[in-house]
């Protein structure tokens, strides 16, 4: 990859680790789990950056939180949160975003192929997501499953269902030229 390119690649990662705060920001609270577009600008890191790129700008994102920018849901920052019942959501980002465009580079950006990465992807997030929940609150894994993952299944397909048509408009945008 040339210099160029490098720029280029850092711009977006910088750009989608920034959409991905402004995402936290809107926020359903339903319970220790709040429902977030985070995981919408996730899904998209890896759909139009890739593995490497997607991972990069999901750790910028997470660096800033930890290191206390409100940049987490309801505008919370702080390692205590990656260290709370929903940290292992915000760790699970990393292997998300990293499955989602690997899938997604391997599969040249085929649709169909979006849509099963995402999948993925939301698997893993949610297998770290409600095992940390379930070992910080000492929650049956059942219930951890009622309050972590059941509820945000529909706002995850539509999710889905929205980011394969941007990714596909984004990536004429985003190609170079």
């Amino acid at each position: 990859m040339n210099q160029s390119n490098s720029i280029r690649m850092m711009v977006y990662a910088s750009l989608l680790a920034a959409l991905t705060a402004a995402g936290a920001y809107i926020a359903i609270p339903i319970g220790p789990v709040p429902i977030v577009l985070q995981n919408f600008f996730v899904f998209l890191s890896g759909l139009l950056l890739g593995a490497r790129w997607g991972l990069a700008s999901v750790a910028v994102y997470l660096t800033a939180g930890a290191l206390g920018l409100p940049v987490f849901a309801g505008g919370a920052g702080g390692i205590g949160r990656i260290l709370g019942p929903t940290g292992g959501y915000l760790i699970g980002y990393l292997p998300a975003v990293f499955l989602i465009g690997m899938i997604a580079e391997k599969t040249r950006n085929r649709a169909w192929f979006d849509v099963i990465a995402m999948v993925v992807g939301d698997i893993m997030l949610y297998a770290c997501g409600v095992t940390w929940l379930k070992i910080l609150t000492g929650m049956s894994f059942g219930k951890a499953l009622a309050v972590g993952l059941y509820p945000f299944i529909p706002g995850d397909i539509l999710k889905f269902a929205a980011a394969v048509p941007v990714a596909k408009a984004l990536r004429r945008i985003m190609a170079p030229k």
